[in-house]
């Protein structure tokens, strides 16, 4: 009898210890973080002149937008998860009107703070080399220097019964803006998605109020370029089914 005991009670010994390592040592999963883009309080429309200007007269579309979020981290209880090639080009330009970005791999833990930054690092913003969704041959390449536009933001305006085009294309490397979001309930891999409101007026109008027809392209001149920057350090806020918060700007990239 107690030769049949014994293989029992070692078969049970290892199921226990088994199940106190899983207990302890939950597996990696996915996390998801969702944008999803709006106008003000309306809903994005490509191609359609329903935008009031917010520092002028005149009624704005949307013909292309486009924009790099990179340096993904996540802050948990036991660690800072941070994504690697963290460079992702977020567009709009779909039936939702939103971007998916799943995160792969990501260690089990309690994670309460999301860091996103709007734009490309300077080393990476000084190279070549391509990473993430960083390609030196897309639109978001300027040609005329080794870097990446930011921000793609193209369209027109209408007013005074003409039509002005509209070009904002933002890529100096000062232009970097970290993020930081804080999360009201802690998530782990396999939660549901984390989802943010992407406020496009918020380029013209947070800080300050822009008026389109007195500035319809920004390309090149600096003064101009920090305005639009310092505009949309607050475009990105957690929705408001995840928390009434928006984010904190890092004072360090």
């Amino acid at each position: 009898m107690n030769k049949i005991w014994i293989p029992l009670f070692s078969v049970f010994v290892l199921l226990a210890f088994s199940w106190l390592y899983l207990v302890n040592h939950k597996q990696a999963g996915t996390v998801t973080l969702q944008f999803q883009a709006r106008v003000g309080d309306k809903p994005l429309e490509f191609n359609q002149t329903r935008y009031a200007n917010p520092g002028g007269e005149g009624k704005f579309q949307i013909r292309h937008l486009q924009l790099y979020l990179s340096n993904i981290q996540l802050q948990g209880k036991e660690q800072r998860f941070q994504v690697a090639d963290s460079y992702h080009l977020a567009r709009f330009d779909n039936a939702a009107k939103s971007y998916l970005l799943e995160l792969h791999d990501v260690p089990y833990d309690k994670y309460s703070k999301v860091n996103i930054s709007i734009g490309v690092d300077e080393s990476a913003n000084a190279s070549i080399m391509a990473r993430g969704d960083l390609d030196p041959n897309n639109r978001m390449a300027w040609n005329w220097q080794v870097g990446y536009k930011f921000i793609l933001f193209e369209g027109t305006l209408a007013h005074a019964q003409k039509i002005q085009p509209l070009v904002y294309h933002v890529g100096f490397s000062e232009n970097l803006k970290a993020l930081q979001f804080h999360l009201p309930e802690p998530i782990t891999p396999g939660s549901a998605p984390v989802n943010f409101d992407v406020d496009i007026l918020a380029m013209f109008s947070s800080s300050v109020n822009i008026n389109m027809a007195a500035l319809p392209t920004v390309k090149f001149d600096r003064n101009d370029a920090r305005l639009i920057a310092e505009n949309y350090a607050s475009m990105i806020t957690l929705s408001a089914d995840d928390s009434a918060y928006s984010a904190l700007e890092k004072s360090e990239p």
